[in-house]
């Protein structure tokens, strides 16, 4: 049966799990730069995102929103993309999950229809968790990469941002809210199927209207 308790947890779960994506998504603190010269700079430091880079120089912050998408390189467009994908997922899942909990009146007593409604928006967040999952640990890859690449020269090299370990902890908080939610909703279960090719147990009840089969004389 349907657990108001476990929907409800996941319901809080994968808002707040949304709210963090749409933070991450939005501020510049993907990567920073790294300064593995002879020579540390501490005075400047600049953060890079999917939207827009900042530089921070002297306690002030200066950001810049890129000039052209289609200007950056495929990796950095295929993160924008599924990030868009996922925030717009959330977006369709949420309605169905609200509409079908058992704690709303929306659909009035149906508790099937409305527990597949759940478990189909538990779905939907779950594929939205992976979708966001893949740019976040695609450039931390990058970052790592091109760290340790000696052709990289130091200048250009960039460390792992705030945002990336902040994208990881949301994915585990939306995966952890869509199964609390599918769990949340499980079917209360299908009722037996009939039985065919058995023999019918008992006689049908006589109705006194059989007719009776007549008698043959040799």
């Amino acid at each position: 049966m349907a657990s108001t308790g476990l929907q409800m947890l996941g319901l809080v779960l994968v808002i707040a799990g949304w709210a963090f994506e749409i933070l991450v998504c939005a501020v510049p603190w993907w990567r920073v730069s790294a300064f593995v010269g002879d020579e540390l700079v501490v005075s400047q430091v600049l953060w890079e995102g999917l939207w827009m880079t900042c530089l921070s120089q002297w306690g002030r912050l200066q950001c810049k929103v890129y000039d052209s998408g289609l200007a950056l390189s495929g990796s950095a467009q295929m993160c924008r993309t599924l990030c868009v994908v996922s925030l717009l997922l959330c977006l369709l899942a949420l309605p169905l999950i609200i509409t079908g909990l058992k704690c709303t009146r929306c659909l009035g007593d149906a508790q099937e229809s409305k527990s597949r409604l759940v478990r189909i928006g538990a779905i939907v967040f779950l594929v939205a968790a992976f979708f966001f999952l893949i740019p976040i640990s695609w450039t931390a890859y990058v970052v790592v990469r091109d760290f340790y690449d000696p052709n990289v020269a130091a200048a250009l090299k960039r460390e792992l941002g705030p945002a990336l370990y902040l994208g990881w902890c949301v994915t585990v908080l939306m995966l952890v809210g869509g199964a609390l939610l599918y769990l949340g909703s499980a079917s209360p279960g299908v009722p037996p199927m009939p039985a065919f090719g058995k023999g019918v147990k008992g006689n049908p009840p006589s109705t006194g209207t059989e007719s009776k089969p007549d008698k043959v004389f040799v």
